[in-house]
């Protein structure tokens, strides 16, 4: 079973108060530009464990998952 990692993540808030990621920030400082948001949905991390809105997402040319839990984002660790 995976593990949660906690990521810092920019986002951009639309005028209907929606929460588009645009930047992922990995724990040792790197910082990652989201290319596309793919679908957002509620969905569980069947990996990692947990609930929230998941965001699937492309992040330098490949398809990663990005989860919000209120108040914390985070990815699968492997």
């Amino acid at each position: 079973m995976g593990h949660k990692v906690y990521v810092g993540v920019t986002a951009y808030y639309d005028p209907q108060g929606n929460m588009v990621p645009t930047a992922i920030q990995w724990e040792d400082g790197r910082v990652f530009a989201v290319d596309r948001v793919l679908e957002i949905r509620q969905a569980a991390s069947l990996k990692a464990g947990g609930q929230g809105i998941r965001y699937r997402c492309r992040i330098r040319g490949r398809e990663r998952y990005l989860w919000f839990e209120d108040p914390q984002w985070f990815v699968e660790g492997r």
